[in-house]
Formats: C-alpha cells, structure tokens, sequence
C-alpha cells in the first residue's frame, strides 16, 4: 500500500470523531493495540511519557482499543476513555474499540500487519503490540507487547525516524 492510501483509512477517535490516518500525515506515530484489563496495562503510562518526551518533536501515540484478546477490553468507549484518562492521565489519541484480526479486521490493521519484522510476521498476537510509522507513511518497525514503550528498542527508532526528519 501507498503511503497515501495508508492516509485515507478512515478512523473514528474515542470521541466520536470521524477523520482518516491523514489526520497523521507529516509526524511520525507509535500504533499500539489497547486493553484496559490486561497485564501489559501498565504500558499505558509508558505509552504517556513517550508521547510527552517526543509531541515537540512530532511524535504521536495512536491507541486503539480491541477486545479480541480473553475480552481484556470489554467496556464502552467512554469507559476507556474515563480508564485511560483517570488511571494513566492518558492524552495521546485513541479510537473507537476495534477489531485488529479476523473477519472484521480494521483496514489500518490489515495494513500494519503485511509489515514483516523477525518473529513479528502477520497476525497480531496480543495486546500492545507497536508499530512505528515514519512521516511519509511507512511502518518501519513493530515491537511485541513485551518490549515496554520507554525500553532502548523503541527509544532508539523513535530517535532514528526523527533524526531522519530533522535532516
């Protein structure tokens, strides 16, 4: 897919909003697949500090919520959003819940997932896992749930895709 196809997938914020993935064009975004009753939780306040570090420099964390996994993610948009919001004082943008595999696969998925990376290919496998997109569109790198948002794996091609934009 073109990077300005990618841009024409369409998204509906937690708010109700109705806007496209080009609503992102130009800043380079972290993806991550969110449940708000999971072990990798937690991430979300990691998921937080990245999007405070690097909003000046133009990063976004793009949450999007998905019940797919044990149900770990089963209340209503307001729900999340009031969890995300009290608990981890969560501000980067999320969306409506969902589906990130399967017959109703949401169309950024369906993209995200043709990118290739070690034992990454294909399928999400659960929740939080990371995609990075530079700029210009393209997904340069996926990390597992396990990888922390704050861990050296996803700080360093952060840095890289930013110091990329900078030159």
């Amino acid at each position: 897919m073109t990077s300005s196809a990618l841009y024409e997938i369409p998204l509906t914020l937690i708010d109700g909003t109705k806007t496209t993935f080009g609503a992102f064009r130009g800043k380079t975004v972290l993806i991550v697949n969110v449940a708000s009753k999971c072990g990798f939780t937690p991430q979300y306040a990691g998921l937080e500090a990245l999007y405070q570090r690097y909003a000046d420099e133009g990063l976004v964390v793009l949450g999007l919520p998905s019940n797919q996994f044990m149900g770990q993610e089963p209340g209503t948009d307001d729900d999340i959003a009031q969890f995300c919001g009290m608990t981890y004082g969560v501000t980067f943008p999320m969306t409506t819940k969902v589906d990130v595999r399967g017959k109703h696969q949401h169309p950024l998925y369906a993209e995200l997932t043709k990118f290739k990376h070690g034992l990454l290919p294909g399928l999400i496998k659960w929740n939080f896992e990371k995609f990075l997109v530079t700029p210009t569109g393209e997904v340069v790198d996926r990390f597992a749930s396990t990888v922390e948002p704050e861990s050296t794996e996803i700080l360093d091609a952060i840095d890289k895709v930013l110091a990329t934009k900078a030159a």
